[in-house]
This record gives C-alpha cells, structure tokens and sequence, in this order.
C-alpha cells in the first residue's frame, strides 16, 4: 500500500508539474505549448528526483495510451472524402519517402559510428529514422547497445518535437499549437462529444492493439473515428480542454523518461542526437522544397511529414498548421514501416557480422 501511495503522490507531482509548464509555455507564447511546456517542466523534475534519489519516476505508461488514443480520436475526426483525392499526390510523397529514408539512415550511421564511436549495430540502429521499440528491439538482437538505442531514439523524437515548432515561430512568426487558437472544435462541443469520444477512445485502443497496427494507441481510435465520420453515424466536434489536457499528459509522459539514465550519457546523446536531427532535418527540408514544385502541398506540410518526430506530436504540430493531420500521419506511419522493413532485410547480414563487435 505505501509503494502504491508512493507511485500515486509521484503522478500527482509530474502533473501538477506539468500543468504549470504549460501554463506558463502558453504565457510565454511557446508554440504547442501543452506539449512542450510540460515535456520540459517534468524532465527536469525528473532528472531531478533520479539524480538525487538513483530512482526513475512513476508514470503509467497505460495512462499515456488512452490519452494518445483521445488525439487518435479527435484526429480522426479531421478525415473527410476529399482526402482519398490525395492519392495520386501520396504516390510522389511516398516515393519520395523511400529515398529520404535511405538517405537519413546512411547519413546517421555516419554520425553515431565515426563521430560518437558507437559499434556498428548500434550505429545502425540508432541511425533509423522510426520505429523506436523497433529499432532496439532489432538492435539488442544484433548486439547493439540496448540503452544507448534507446536514449537516442527517445532523444530523436524529443528534439524534433522541440525544434521544428521552433524554427517555424523563428523563420515564420506563426506561433504552432493552442497559443495560436487553433481547435478540433467545429462548434461548440456538448456532453455527447465528450461520451462519443469516452467511447471511441479506448474501443479504438483495443481494435489497434488487437490488429497489431502500427502506432497502435493512435491509429486504431483513428481509424475508427474516420470510419465512423465518414459513414455519417457520428458528427464529432473534439473539445479544445480535452485536447489541451491530452497535450499535456503526453509531454509529462514523455519528460518523465529522462530520468532512465545519467545526466552526463544523457548530455552525450543530445549532442550526437542535435547533429542527427539537424542533418536530418535538412534532409527533409530540401525534399520538401523539391516536392512542392510538384504536388500541392505547402513547405510546411511536407516538411512536417518528413520530420522524424512520433506520430501523434507530429500529427497535432499539423493540426496547428493547418494542414492534414490525417495526411500527415500517412506519411509518418509509411516512413515507420518503411524504416522497419528496410532495417529488416539487412538484420542477418549486419546481425552476423562479427565486426560489430
């Protein structure tokens, strides 16, 4: 009983937290700021507590789930026919994915092996530009350092999530994010909006795991909303609280990983992880600026889509934008199985090669 009051007055600490990083992000004009000020807020709580205790903090991974499910919901929400009008543009962008893959594998295997000394398995791994429980999954078959494939893929995701709001307020003075007044709301939302989404969230959730979907948590509710919404059995408005709240659990789920390791590795690994993310990103803004001579997508859009950053933070910096959270997250979820796929075809080779030892 005392482990479990212990576990429960922690949770209460990282959201209370939380709350007040994202109140004073949004004071401060931060873009996403229900993410981003609490992402930040409990990450320094976080390595605070591990540096001083030698203990990981509590967060409930089943917790952040169901609200990733509630932003799968209300994502979905967004699908309308006119999306399946995109196919022909989705067929340039996804091929255009294929090689922006290779290119950003290629291009960090060069930066973790020679600049950060890592051996060849987990230079590999940490080099794939998706698939985090994947990639150390595969890695720690191939004799990959597991902690160190897991700190930069969780430090891959963190930066991109940080950086590319960023840059659009510097480069673009459009603030991302509910600074910015932007809402799933097409009205007012009622109490049946928030019973429909009470319902379809964790229905969603079950039907993603159950299947095996990729990104699980996110694109079953998904899925399951878009069908629903395009059938015409619900016409859901997604609640701008519920949204904002959803924000913010998802950044405090995501500060409290920081404390899984020291905070020298830790600064190690941001390093390296900053240098990946910014050749990365490079990467991805010239393809962008190459693609928009030939689809209708804005810089924007297609920089968004390349930027490799979770599904669900990349699809709610679309939501800000303006652009398709549903088209977005097509091409995340593609670049993830692609990266996959890709790592799996060379695993026995690269596997078996006795000088990644």
């Amino acid at each position: 009983m005392t482990d479990r009051k212990s576990k429960m007055l922690q949770l209460a600490l990282i959201l209370a937290t939380a709350l007040a990083g994202a109140l004073a992000a949004r004071a401060m004009g931060w873009p996403i700021p229900f993410l981003l000020g609490s992402l930040v807020a409990t990450a320094i709580l976080s390595l605070t507590i591990f540096t001083r205790t030698g203990n990981p903090v509590f967060f409930p991974r089943s917790l952040r789930e169901l609200f990733i499910a509630v932003i799968g919901t209300m994502i979905g929400t967004t699908f309308t026919p006119d999306v399946l009008s995109m196919l022909p543009t989705l067929a340039v962008t996804l091929c255009a994915m294929m090689g922006f893959v290779v290119l950003a594998q290629a291009s960090n295997y060069t930066i973790f092996h020679h600049l950060g000394g890592y051996d060849r398995a987990t230079s590999f791994y940490a080099a794939m530009p998706g698939g985090l429980i994947e990639a150390v999954e595969m890695g720690r078959k191939a004799g990959g350092d597991v902690e160190t494939l897991s700190i930069q893929h969780f430090v891959r995701i963190v930066l991109v999530i940080l950086i590319v709001p960023m840059l659009f307020l510097v480069v673009t003075g459009e603030t991302v994010g509910s600074a910015a007044n932007q809402s799933l709301e097409k009205g007012p939302s009622d109490w049946r909006d928030w019973a429909l989404v009470a319902a379809i969230a964790p229905i969603g959730l079950g039907i993603g795991k159950v299947s095996r979907l990729p990104a699980a948590p996110l694109l079953g509710p998904l899925v399951l909303t878009a069908i629903l919404q395009s059938a015409g059995a619900i016409d859901l408005g997604g609640p701008a609280v519920l949204l904002n709240l959803s924000q913010l659990i998802v950044g405090a789920s995501l500060g409290a990983q920081f404390a899984k390791t020291t905070p020298r590795r830790l600064l190690s690994a941001l390093a390296l992880g900053f240098v990946s993310v910014a050749v990365t990103l490079a990467i991805a803004s010239g393809l962008a600026l190459i693609l928009r001579q030939f689809v209708p997508l804005s810089f924007q859009t297609l920089l968004i889509s390349f930027a490799p950053g979770g599904v669900t933070e990349m699809s709610l910096i679309a939501l800000s934008l303006g652009a398709s959270p549903v088209l977005v997250s097509t091409h995340h979820l593609f670049r993830i199985l692609f990266t996959v796929g890709v790592a799996g075809l060379l695993f026995k080779r690269l596997g078996n090669d006795p000088s990644d030892t």
